[in-house]
């Protein structure tokens, strides 16, 4: 065996070896995407598109050598890069990209993704959005009547025009207006006095502050609340929810197997968002762009968008995955192909001999 033949299958070898890999990433890809299929078929779509790559990066190799004879040299150049176009540039390059960058951001999205739909069906079922609607009006209402209160005691404490006149009732009906009764009532004192006046000034803060109180826990009373359906709806897919965070931490679930980010993961996850925007009037949405994605018509989770082959090419068109190395996965894709590309040449390559 002559040293081309040692060559020969040295370069095999090594077209074998780059090639497996690409193949694992788009194989891995295509299952993901559709955890339906059969593996066998994944792989057998991969290898069958990366050797028809190949073999276009061959042609146009030869085409090139203007050592050998070739007919219609031409259509063989254009013929390979037709193949390696479309095997390549459409098929292998995007799904072994996904498959590179999704192994390195599956983990911290899908906890993200668990963690914030979690925190939203919590507020759900606390119907904390609305009680803190409630406490706010509370709140304001205790800091208007205290400023009213001063001004109506303030106004019967003025020696100047001491006592329970028009401009009192003016504040009391202030008052009234906050409390939403038709009025507060005069309360009957005798003289004008320091101390009549300040017994006065405390029997209305005690009446006012009582008024206070019963309209407060009127607030309390009057929020919305999701419905009972919704509440326990909400209640079973965060247990779920846990459940399958659970089962990651103890590897007892895989975010790397297409079955159980399906049956599992994007199962609790999609119910999780659908129950999220049934219920949005209930939640305090942390972004602009978590209430978009919550409440869209077909609200699709970020794990599921990261699953997609398709879907992240399109989030990294329009910016969403910066910062988080895309391009550097895109390289390390491009450099492994063509790596095969090269040994398949190499093995393969037309000679006059």
């Amino acid at each position: 065996m002559g040293e081309r033949s040692y060559s020969k299958i040295l370069f095999i070898v090594a077209f074998i070896v780059f090639g497996g890999i690409s193949c694992w990433a788009t194989a891995s890809s295509f299952h993901m995407l559709l955890p339906t299929w059969p593996k066998v078929c994944c792989w057998a779509i991969a290898i069958g598109f990366f050797i028809i790559a190949s073999y276009g990066a061959k042609m146009i190799v030869d085409s090139l050598n203007t050592n050998i004879y070739f007919e219609h040299r031409g259509w063989r150049l254009a013929g390979g890069v037709v193949l390696l176009l479309i095997s390549w540039g459409i098929c292998s390059l995007p799904t072994n990209t996904h498959t590179f960058f999704y192994r390195m951001l599956a983990d911290n999205m899908v906890t993200q993704d668990i963690t914030a739909t979690k925190g939203y069906l919590t507020q759900i079922k606390n119907n904390s959005k609305e009680t803190a609607q409630a406490k706010r009006k509370a709140d304001e209402l205790d800091t208007n009547i205290s400023i009213a209160l001063k001004d109506l005691e303030a106004e019967i404490m003025n020696d100047n025009n001491p006592g329970d006149g028009p401009e009192a009732r003016r504040i009391r009906q202030n008052i009234a207006d906050l409390l939403g009764v038709a009025t507060i009532d005069k309360i009957s004192y005798r003289g004008t006095s320091k101390q009549e006046r300040q017994r006065l000034c405390e029997q209305y803060r005690k009446k006012i502050l009582q008024q206070t109180e019963w309209k407060k826990e009127a607030i309390k009373a009057n929020i919305l609340k999701p419905n009972s359906e919704d509440l326990k709806e909400a209640e079973v897919i965060d247990k779920n929810l846990k459940v399958v965070e659970d089962a990651i931490q103890q590897n007892k679930i895989s975010v790397n197997s297409p079955t159980d980010m399906a049956d599992h993961i994007c199962y609790w996850l999609n119910k999780g968002y659908n129950s999220i925007k049934k219920n949005k009037d209930f939640v305090n949405f942390q972004s602009e762009d978590d209430q978009a994605r919550y409440t869209a018509d077909k609200p699709a989770t970020k794990v599921q968008d990261l699953i997609s082959v398709i879907e992240v090419w399109r989030g990294w068109w329009r910016g969403e995955y910066k910062g988080l190395g895309f391009i550097f996965w895109v390289i390390i894709a491009v450099l492994i192909d063509v790596a095969g590309f090269v040994f398949f040449v190499l093995a393969f390559r037309t000679t006059d001999e």
